[in-house]
């Protein structure tokens, strides 16, 4: 869960690019000289704003949200890795986020809306600045992967949502406004034991288990001077947060030792681990200027060393995942945009 598309974004501008090795010569690249790491880019969806792509357990399937066409509001959709077989598998009702397979592949987990009204949530007002939309609405529910089978996971009054689960199957994290703060809580796969692990005042969200579910790493402002304090809490009487400025946190699987791992000053957000535990990638505008800017790819040891930058590409690069074997990493991306605003899916071969 990351969350919806933060900006409003800038274009790749249709620039034609050297080729990446294994990519159709007949074609622009769809990576950049600088994308090292990247090889034989694809772009699997066309059209729309496609957002938060993950890959099933086996590499073989990816479950995203996505609004195009007739769907004005964020919907669940499941794809082949090869962009073929797209089928919607959420309601089709409210709004929908933070979607992702179980590891058995035999159930889907995401959050929606729809049983607090059939219709889209109104968009929130920017006319005071940029701030995301953290709906009371929301509940977390399980379906088959077909979209049958619709089972509520969460109950509470409030913000329920930003659900990802352990690779074991075992164990669900989500972030909750059950008690009053946006805070980070586990729960067993079918909803119950559930556990708060943060409780610091401010906003902590998009927590992912590392592959040895020791360690959770996810999102976090939280504010300080008094100003900043009165900010936060009259935003979320709106059910509204600012996130211009969050950074990475990590922390056991219990709540325990919490560590910030980024001091960037910027927007930093939906972090993944690689593969082996020992990195995490995810998107930032650290650098940027005039508004939220240019968001990329970053990378970044576990213990907050050795910062990288993975893409660079104009406008936005966000919500990065890399399938269980390491091979290949999936995002969403403005470019080869064909209109404005478009946020398409990309997937790549990684190079270590």
């Amino acid at each position: 869960m990351r969350r919806a598309i933060p900006i409003l974004l800038i274009l790749a501008g249709g620039l034609l690019l050297p080729l990446a090795a294994g990519q159709n010569p007949d074609r622009p690249s769809l990576a950049t000289p600088q994308e090292t790491h990247l090889r034989n880019v694809r772009q699997l969806t066309f059209g729309g704003q496609n957002a938060e792509a993950y890959f099933s357990a086996d590499g073989k399937h990816l479950i995203f949200q996505s609004s195009h066409g007739d769907v004005k509001c964020d919907q669940i959709f499941t794809m082949n890795i090869d962009g073929s077989g797209t089928r919607m598998v959420s309601t089709g009702k409210g709004r929908t986020t933070c979607s992702y397979f179980y590891p058995d592949g035999k159930k889907i987990l995401y959050s929606s809306t729809h049983l607090a009204d059939a219709e889209c949530p109104p968009r929130p007002d920017f006319s005071k600045g940029y701030v995301w939309a953290v709906y009371a609405g929301y509940d977390i529910f399980t379906a088959n992967p077909d979209g049958s089978g619709l089972k509520q996971l969460t109950r509470t009054p409030g913000y329920d949502a930003e659900a990802t689960i352990s690779e074991d199957g075992k164990k669900i994290v989500f972030t909750s406004r059950r008690n009053g703060d946006l805070d980070i809580y586990s729960m067993d796969a079918n909803g119950k034991h559930v556990t708060q692990l943060t409780n610091e005042l401010g906003y902590d969200g998009g927590p992912v288990f590392s592959p040895d579910r020791k360690w959770i790493v996810y999102r976090a402002n939280h504010p300080n001077s008094e100003k900043e304090i009165a900010e936060y809490k009259e935003l979320l009487k709106q059910n509204q947060i600012r996130p211009t400025f969050l950074e990475l946190w990590i922390m056991k699987a219990d709540g325990s030792d919490k560590r910030q791992i980024t001091n960037l000053g910027a927007a930093s957000f939906a972090p993944a681990f690689f593969p082996d535990g020992r990195r995490i990638i995810f998107s930032s505008n650290q650098g940027s200027t005039g508004g939220m800017g240019n968001f990329e790819l970053y990378a970044i040891n576990a213990d907050g060393t050795n910062l990288e930058q993975i893409t660079y590409s104009p406008g936005f690069d966000g919500f990065p995942m890399f399938s269980r074997d390491g091979k290949k990493l999936v995002w969403a991306s403005n470019r080869n945009a064909k209109a404005p605003h478009e946020t398409n899916i990309f997937i790549a071969d990684w190079a270590p």
